[in-house]
């Protein structure tokens, strides 16, 4: 006779039976083309009729990269600062944004909405707006010096006079010149946190009432930690979402398929893949030591 699956059998059968569409779409869709992309890096791609020549030549795309190419080098390097400048500012403003729209007021819900809103209306043709370009269209012919509303020259010299280190000085104001874009890459961010805030017990709040807490005190011993996992992953969202609109994938993709060297152009996003992963890690790394889990 027989035997029948018990139970628990029967599950781990279902569940292998749906993972196969997804293991086999990630082998055919991602794991393949990986490999492809690595060869291809280490090899030169001659295009010949019906198809192309794969000639291995080893590293010297590498090489080529850090050595021979102008290009690359400054569009990473520029990728890399960018992100190390606009991520910590991309969580504090996300942070005091969620912390406000969690307050209760009229209107929440609208506020809410309209933070989320560049989110969904960050299409390439909106994306791409010069603002201060814009602005200072809308405002020429005024015959004003400070026409350009977003060049903070006030807001810098204020800050100075006041005796602030200089660098800080062109960090704030640089933030501040590209409000509209710290905005439209904080919309998710924002929405997690928010989910956070929503999340902690009010039991929490209420025994900090008790001991006397003032409000600043209890941001920073309840709230905060309580949302430190949190940070961890905004983080993580936050490098990765700044590191897919630069000019690096622009240079990738022009080098395959306008000059089409598909070898280099393999190369460059290996190395690409390699920076980001290793600052991935490392942040991940240097965060989560501080992450604070509430059982």
């Amino acid at each position: 006779m027989k035997k029948r699956l018990t139970l628990e059998q029967t599950k781990a059968l279902w569940g292998v039976i749906f993972c196969i569409p997804l293991m086999t779409g990630l082998i055919m869709l991602f794991i393949l083309p990986l490999i492809q992309s690595f060869r291809f890096s280490l090899s030169s791609i001659e295009l010949v009729e019906g198809g192309f020549d794969v000639v291995y030549q080893g590293f010297g795309h590498y090489t080529e990269l850090f050595i021979s190419n102008a290009d690359f080098p400054r569009a990473l390097a520029e990728a890399v600062v960018n992100m190390v400048v606009n991520v910590p500012i991309i969580i504090f403003f996300s942070l005091f944004a969620a912390v406000l729209l969690n307050q209760k007021f009229r209107g929440r819900a609208l506020a809410r909405a309209i933070f989320f809103l560049p989110v969904i209306l960050a299409s390439s043709a909106i994306a791409n707006i010069d603002v201060s370009s814009f602005v200072g269209a809308l405002t020429s012919g005024s015959g004003s010096d400070e026409s350009n509303a977003l060049q903070s020259f006030e807001l810098k010299k204020m800050l100075l006079e006041s005796g602030i280190s200089p660098v800080f000085v062109n960090y704030v104001t640089g933030a501040v010149d590209r409000i509209y874009e710290i905005i439209s890459l904080s919309g998710v961010q924002i929405l997690i946190f928010l989910a956070g805030l929503q999340s902690i017990s009010p039991s929490l709040y209420e025994a900090s009432k008790i001991e006397g807490a003032t409000g600043y005190e209890t941001f920073w011993k309840v709230t905060f930690p309580m949302l430190s996992p949190l940070i961890l992953t905004n983080t993580v969202y936050s490098i990765i979402d700044s590191f897919t609109h630069n000019s690096i994938n622009e240079l990738i993709s022009s080098t395959a398929f306008k000059l089409f060297d598909f070898g280099l152009s393999a190369a460059m996003a290996w190395v690409y893949f390699a920076v980001v992963a290793f600052i991935l890690a490392t942040s991940a790394w240097f965060i989560s030591r501080k992450v604070f889990y509430y059982d």
